[in-house]
């Protein structure tokens, strides 16, 4: 069962010494103290030993919390015990235990803190089917203005970024989703110059970007601050000291008003966002796609991820088309990616610039030519193979006009093969 269990031993205890005798009193002040921390008390059993201390036990709907006082010895044992399962307590089990300590006002603390079992992290890829990471503990948890942050570490992937119960990225597997989200648009672009990255605020992606020597300026519009502080300060393994750099200008604020109203025009636009629901799903409109179109210079690009093709085909599709509609060029690709569980799609698209032209030999030359350094997925084998469609993947982002001509063309061999 997954819980935390805190356990105390108090000594020297500077308090008036009556407090660690009269188990009446302190009974009241401990269901007060459980009330005030948020946990829920069921029941409560105090026994006073006569002319010495006191055991007490309560109930709680999370679980237990227990004391015994030793007054001869100014001294005393804490165990507070809450359940995970369903939902994190620990937070209020940790103010709990330190509010207790505070009331005995102790000069020496002996805790210890034990995760009890593991963290099943849940990562839901429709209504139907998802897949499940086990974590050794929570490092911490935030609700920002906007979103709940929680940081997992875990054995295999390392520590874990997720927002609102999805998972984000992960120390050890993260490049697989910045390269393939950076560098296929990028490298095929002869000399980009300025990028802009809407949301990404784990710095990533600007990681990525900032590798490419002719860059001379990366924008990162992040909304939410406390995603960029906290990655800052836990995930240096994604981001790799990205933020130092003079090269990346870090707004906070809203990327579509950002878009909107800008003048600036860029090599290469990524949304690097959560998936399109809630807040989100406006960025993923057909009037934001315009909007990042006007944005772009002469040859620039749009790179986003547009869903898991098995999990979620219909947006998928729909994606797709709504990109179409708009760019003349949208080169959809495929990857697995191993955090998220599922074979994951995304996009180039652009009026000029087709990253699918480019063979796997010209792609390792650019490579080469920039110095493009730690690369652990992306190269020109990788660059081509990613493009290289699955038919039901073909099926799902083609519009109904590049059907017909792939068909006719098809139907052209057969022909001239007969002939």
């Amino acid at each position: 069962m997954n819980g935390l269990h805190l356990i105390g031993d108090l000594n020297g205890c500077r308090c008036d010494p009556q407090l660690l005798l009269d188990g009446k009193s302190f009974e009241a002040v401990c269901l007060e103290l459980v009330r005030a921390s948020g946990l829920t008390v069921m029941d409560a059993r105090f026994h006073q030993f006569e002319g010495s201390g006191f055991t007490g036990a309560v109930v709680l709907a999370e679980s237990h919390l227990a004391i015994h006082t030793w007054p001869e010895n100014k001294g005393l044992t804490l165990d507070v015990y809450v359940c995970n399962f369903s939902a994190d307590n620990s937070a209020k089990a940790r103010k709990l235990f330190e509010d207790i300590i505070g009331h005995f006002e102790p000069a020496e603390v002996a805790r210890h803190e034990i995760d009890r079992g593991e963290h099943l992290l849940m990562e839901p890829l429709n209504e139907s089917t998802g897949f499940y990471i086990k974590a050794a503990r929570q490092v911490g948890e935030w609700q920002t203005k906007f979103q709940k942050l929680q940081i997992y570490d875990t054995p295999h992937y390392g520590r874990i970024f997720r927002l609102d119960g999805y998972n984000m990225t992960s120390e050890r597997e993260e490049f697989v989703y910045h390269e393939n989200l950076i560098h296929p648009a990028l490298t095929a672009h002869a000399a980009p110059k300025k990028v802009l990255i809407v949301g990404g605020g784990d710095g990533g992606s600007s990681e990525e970007a900032l590798k490419h020597p002719s860059v001379e300026q990366v924008t990162m519009c992040e909304i939410d601050e406390d995603v960029v502080k906290i990655a800052k300060e836990h995930f240096f393994a994604v981001h790799r000291g990205a933020f130092d750099n003079p090269k990346l200008r870090v707004l906070i604020g809203d990327g579509m008003k950002f878009i909107r109203e800008t003048s600036e025009r860029f090599d290469l636009i990524a949304l690097d966002l959560n998936d399109p629901m809630g807040p989100a799903e406006a960025l993923y409109s057909a009037e934001f796609f315009q909007q990042c179109r006007h944005a772009l210079a002469p040859g620039g690009a749009l790179v986003l991820h547009i869903g898991a093709p098995v999990a979620r085909p219909e947006r998928v599709a729909e994606l797709a088309q709504r990109l179409n509609g708009i760019f003349r060029i949208v080169r959809p690709y495929t990857m697995y990616i191993p955090l998220y569980g599922a074979q994951w799609a995304m996009a180039v698209c652009s009026d000029k610039l087709d990253p699918k032209s480019l063979t796997a030999d010209e792609i390792d030359r650019r490579i080469e030519q920039r110095k493009l350094q730690d690369l652990r997925f992306y190269n020109g084998e990788t660059h081509e193979g990613v493009f290289a469609l699955p038919n039901f993947v073909r099926d799902l982002v083609n519009p109904p006009r590049l059907k017909q001509q792939a068909r006719g063309r098809r139907l052209g061999v057969v022909r001239a093969a007969a002939k």
